[in-house]
């Protein structure tokens, strides 16, 4: 019998949906904390304060299902100790400007070269940062950085096609109608390769699209 059995679980039963919505931010200016990812961009989902010793602050990134929680008397981690915490965008590019654009400072588009000893910042592939975007533009590889005013690290990670098995390929969804147009990009310059490959123009366009765009987010097999 396993040990699943003995304590009266059932191994098969369905999964439980655990659904991670917050990563507390250690902060020392809870106002000026707030101020920055207002800045960004970022929505404010609460701010509430009882007037004593306790205050909490809920923002979210556009498109994100997770949200970040500040405040006074929240966490007793070090102020600034925050690290690696990753926003997926699927054009790193466009999203770096948008925050240069808003006054924050970002770090220039790199990629790793494979090596993890260094003297770079460890980030996801490595700790040697290699100027420019990844040179085969391959998901996962480009990144871009930036710091809130306490020294809590973000990073850009570029995205387009996800490895298989990462969602599900039955539920496709687009967090923004930005992602859904940089997709529905991606699906017309394919689709433009697959048009050259027949020698004619497909008339049937939108069921090939919808099949590339759903593939390409369930990182299976794509359309030629």
């Amino acid at each position: 019998m396993s040990t699943n059995a003995v304590r009266g679980i059932d191994a098969k039963a369905a999964p439980v949906d655990m659904k991670f919505e917050i990563v507390v931010l250690p902060v020392t200016d809870v106002e000026r904390a707030k101020q920055f990812y207002i800045k960004l961009g970022w929505r404010l989902d609460a701010d509430y304060d009882d007037g004593k010793d306790f205050r909490i602050i809920q923002l979210t990134p556009p498109g994100s299902a997770c949200s970040v929680i500040f405040g006074k008397n929240l966490t007793p981690a070090a102020p600034g100790s925050a690290q690696g915490l990753y926003l997926v965008v699927s054009d790193i590019e466009a999203a770096r400007r948008n925050l240069l654009d808003r006054g924050v400072q970002t770090s220039e588009v790199f990629h790793n070269d494979g090596v993890y000893a260094g003297t770079d910042e460890p980030f996801l592939f490595g700790r040697v940062r290699v100027n420019g975007p990844d040179p085969e533009h391959r998901s996962y590889r480009s990144f871009a950085s930036f710091r809130d005013p306490d020294g809590n690290g973000w990073l850009f990670q570029e995205i387009t096609t996800r490895l298989a098995g990462r969602l599900d390929p039955a539920a496709t969804t687009f967090a923004s109608a930005s992602d859904l147009a940089n997709a529905m990009r991606r699906a017309e310059a394919a689709h433009g390769e697959h048009e050259q490959r027949i020698g004619a123009a497909d008339a049937n366009w939108p069921d090939w699209y919808a099949k590339y765009m759903v593939a390409e987010q369930a990182g299976t097999e794509l359309p030629t």
